[in-house]
């Protein structure tokens, strides 16, 4: 019987939001913290809300703004 090699499974572009969910809802809250403890006018919070942009969904990002507005966000901000 032939040994089988194992490897992880290479990157799929169809499923480009598997494994970065919690990646995007991290950056994004720590972008937001950040701006609370610093200012929205510190250069400190940008890398934050470059990370976030970048794996975040548009449609989720407004979602969250939307929440954060009427005070319904379910994260720790």
């Amino acid at each position: 019987m032939a040994e089988i090699e194992l490897k992880t499974a290479p990157a799929d572009f169809r499923f480009p939001t598997t494994n970065q969910t919690r990646h995007c809802f991290t950056r994004y809250i720590e972008f937001h913290r950040c701006v609370a403890a610093k200012g929205e006018e510190s250069g400190d919070c940008g890398k934050f809300a470059k990370y976030y942009r970048s794996l975040c969904p548009g449609e989720w990002v407004e979602k969250w703004n939307e929440q954060r507005e009427s005070g319904t966000f379910p994260g720790p901000l």
